[in-house]
């Protein structure tokens, strides 16, 4: 989830976090249960447009966001294709058995990752992790205690990335850094794990201290510093994906791409 991006908001940022996470596993489970590739194909293309114009982010960074995924697609397909199960050979050498079906089962293996990456990214890049906690308390009666923690352990990210390197530097002034071997390496583990170690201890402690004098432990009716509601925005997200859904199931059998309609090897 972003944390410092620069972005553009759209309406996809006012969905209510609890049910934009509940729409997203449910949509998970559905891409799950598809198994005609024509309706992958358009699944995944639909999912492609709401992720490169509804996340407000640049091009650029939509891009390189994009670049793991793709070899995700390239690397879970590649394996079906040339390793899955088929009665239509059109290649063997060895090992190496490409067949009618596991060609298209390959495929629909990749567009269903590259599917759970377009929307693991849209929820990604429309939801703020305060305003989703807050949410959570509100509408799922998420207890404080786990909600603010989490929150105080994603604010504690960065210091702790700042004396990561800021004892690099220490080191690098030390001459610990220019040793080679693996002798020098383990000696590195030993000099970064335990001051790190030890600072992390001391400020879980300070927090936890805190939290107790702040009565987060105890269950009880709290006030928000962010009140999350549900409003038309949610309405309007429910309507997107199921019309989504519609347009991919009557387009693939209006028009199918290709002419097989379920993947699975029986």
């Amino acid at each position: 989830m972003q944390l410092a991006l620069s972005k553009n908001s759209t309406w996809m940022h006012d969905v209510n976090p609890s049910f934009k996470l509940l729409g997203m596993i449910l949509i998970f489970i559905s891409i799950i249960l598809i198994h005609n590739i024509n309706v992958m194909i358009n699944v995944t293309f639909l999912f492609f447009i709401m992720y490169f114009f509804l996340t407000g982010h640049t091009f650029k960074l939509k891009s390189i966001l994009l670049i793991p995924f793709l070899l995700l697609f390239f690397s879970s397909a590649i394996s079906m294709v040339l390793f899955g199960k088929g009665d239509t050979t059109w290649f063997r050498a060895g090992i190496i058995h490409i067949t009618e079906e596991s060609f298209y089962r390959g495929v629909h293996l990749g567009l269903r990752s590259m599917a759970f990456a377009f929307c693991g990214l849209i929820f990604a890049l429309t939801t703020k992790p305060v305003f989703l906690f807050y949410s959570l308390m509100q509408q799922c009666k998420l207890p404080p205690k786990y909600a603010y923690g989490f929150m105080a352990g994603v604010r504690l990210l960065p210091i702790m990335f700042e004396e990561f390197f800021t004892l690099k530097k220490a080191l690098i002034v030390r001459g610990v850094e220019q040793k080679k071997g693996v002798k020098a390496f383990l000696k590195k583990i030993h000099y970064y794990s335990i001051p790190l170690l030890s600072q992390s201890i001391r400020r879980a402690h300070r927090i936890a201290v805190a939290m107790e004098a702040k009565r987060f432990m105890q269950q009880k009716q709290r006030t928000y510093f962010y009140e999350i509601r549900f409003s038309k925005k949610d309405l309007w997200f429910f309507l997107v994906f199921l019309s989504l859904y519609a347009v991919a199931f009557y387009g693939a059998s209006s028009i199918p791409y290709l002419p097989i309609t379920d993947v699975r090897y029986k």
